[in-house]
C-alpha cells in the first residue's frame, strides 16, 4: 500500500531578530510518502519518487498513474519558475493549484494525477488536494493513494489544531 499525507504543525522555531508581530510559533507543513508503488495488489515497484519539488517554498505529492503525476508536477514546476522569474517574487500556493486544476480540468480526468500541494506562501501555510477531473480541496490534513484509508484514519484519531511536530502516535 503507498499513501501521502501532509498536515500543518507548529514547532518552536523563534526569529533570531526581534519580533515583527509574528510570534514565537510557526505554522509549518509534514509531509509523508512512503516508495512503493501498486498495481492492484502486487507491489510493482519498491523505489517510486512521490515527493515532487514544485518551488522553493511548496512541495507536492501525487497518487495514481505514476508518469501522469511526474509530467503535472514537472510542467507545474516549470511553470511556477517562469512566474518566478518575470515577477521576482515567490510563487504563492494558489499559483500551483491554478495550474494544476486548469491542466486537469482540461483533460477531464483521462490524466490519472491526484495531488497534494502543500506550502507556506505569504498568506501562511497551504494545503490543498487537486484531483483528477480538476477539483480542488482546502484541507487541514488528507491521504490518498491505495493506503489512504489507513492513514486517514489515524490521522483523524490523533489530529489536532497546533499539533507540535514532535507528535508521536501511540500504539
Amino acid at each position: 500500500f503507498f499513501f501521502f499525507f501532509f498536515f500543518q504543525a507548529e514547532d518552536g522555531i523563534r526569529d533570531a531578530q526581534e519580533s515583527r508581530g509574528l510570534g514565537d510559533v510557526y505554522k509549518r507543513q509534514v509531509l509523508g510518502a512512503d516508495t512503493r508503488s501498486t498495481s492492484g495488489p502486487i507491489v510493482a515497484n519498491k523505489n517510486c519518487i512521490k515527493i515532487h519539488y514544485l518551488a522553493p517554498n511548496m512541495y507536492c505529492c501525487g497518487a495514481g498513474t505514476a508518469a501522469d503525476c511526474d509530467f503535472v508536477t514537472d510542467m507545474v514546476s516549470h511553470e511556477l519558475e517562469l512566474i518566478r522569474l518575470n515577477t521576482n517574487r515567490e510563487c504563492r500556493v494558489v499559483n500551483a493549484v491554478t495550474i494544476a486544476r486548469n491542466h486537469l480540468f482540461y483533460y477531464g480526468g483521462y490524466i490519472g494525477a491526484y495531488l497534494i500541494i502543500g506550502g507556506v506562501d505569504c498568506k501562511g501555510p497551504h494545503l490543498v488536494n487537486v484531483s483528477a477531473e480538476g477539483t480542488v480541496k482546502w484541507v487541514p490534513y488528507y491521504a490518498t493513494g491505495s493506503g489512504s484509508l489507513s492513514a486517514i484514519s489515524m490521522i483523524e484519531s490523533y489530529y489536532k489544531e497546533d499539533l507540535a511536530v514532535s507528535f508521536e502516535c501511540e500504539r
